[in-house]
């Protein structure tokens, strides 16, 4: 029986069915990760650079943005090197790491999206008190909530997964996760699943904000077609990018507890890494192009860049 302090390697055997296409993998999967980069750094310098941009809404997205890039990190540089290696392995160490920063930047996501929908109920729904409400100490203060909640919530979790005793090394993905560090586990794990639960009620009930803001937000735009054009200009991104994580995350968390192995590996593989595909990829794509104050600001910046080179 082995245990964490003899395991010192993990294998990662989600990529063992892809070793004939793994140059063809490597290249969509470096493709991916390059436009997710190039996108949300334009849009990063973007917001920072351009000081009509310097509002509530657009410092969370620009936040949104930055751990899109910290969660894309723990994943797509081992990813990429494992195409290249004929070995798909990770030090204890290293999977504990990636663990961490995947599900940190998950619980983040998820917080900082809960703040939009919350900007976005104050200035739909009460906006004459908007900047009342909205002072540079409430940003920073919510700032500092949408970071340091999850950063607690990732700490405590993986502590708590790292104090196990293991009976095996193999992984059945393309990355560690907290998960499945704990499926390793020799004994009874029911302290991580009674921390699982808490985490859980931390998030529904920040679900349910969500949720009581946009019933408030939809009442008071029915009322008239100015605010409709307004809920479908500053809204309609952030619903899409909340539904889009929310699939996303129900996909992994459904397919890492009740997966079956008889799915097919590249479905399996889909539905592990479609939360580190899909949203980074879309946030930048589709607030760059809903929002209009943005999509100025950008094509000025790249004008400006352009005629510098020239």
């Amino acid at each position: 029986m082995q245990n964490s302090s003899s395991v010192t390697v993990f294998t990662l055997q989600g990529l063992n069915e892809t070793a004939s296409n793994e140059y063809t993998f490597f290249v969509f999967t470096f493709l991916a990760y390059l436009l997710i980069c190039l996108f949300n750094v334009t849009l990063i310098i973007t917001i920072i650079i351009e000081k009509t941009l310097h509002e509530p809404m657009y410092i969370f997205l620009c936040n949104l943005c930055v751990n899109g890039l910290y969660g894309t990190a723990g994943l797509y540089p081992k990813l990429l090197s494992d195409f290249l290696s004929d070995s798909h392995v990770i030090s204890y160490a290293g999977c504990v790491i990636q663990a961490y920063v995947i599900y940190n930047s998950l619980m983040c996501e998820f917080t900082i999206l809960t703040l939009m929908a919350y900007d976005r109920y104050v200035a739909i729904c009460k906006p004459l008190q908007y900047h009342s409400i909205m002072t540079s100490l409430t940003i920073t203060k919510f700032l500092l909530i949408s970071w340091i909640l999850p950063f607690c919530e990732s700490t405590i979790g993986i502590l708590l997964s790292i104090r196990l005793p293991l009976c095996g090394s193999h992984i059945d993905k393309l990355y560690c996760d907290n998960w499945s560090i704990v499926k390793l586990s020799c004994v009874d794990n029911i302290l991580n699943n009674i921390y699982g639960y808490i985490v859980l009620l931390i998030h529904v009930c920040q679900a349910l904000l969500i949720v009581y803001s946009y019933f408030h937000i939809v009442r008071a735009c029915v009322k008239s077609s100015e605010e409709i054009s307004k809920f479908m200009q500053t809204c309609l991104p952030h619903l899409i990018s909340l539904m889009s994580f929310t699939i996303s995350i129900l996909f992994d968390v459904l397919y890492s507890r009740y997966g079956s192995r008889n799915i097919p590996q590249a479905v399996r593989n889909f539905l592990a890494v479609e939360f580190l595909v899909i949203p980074p990829l879309l946030n930048p794509l589709i607030y760059g192009l809903k929002l209009s104050q943005i999509r100025r600001r950008v094509m000025r910046v790249f004008c400006r860049k352009v005629h510098i080179l020239k």
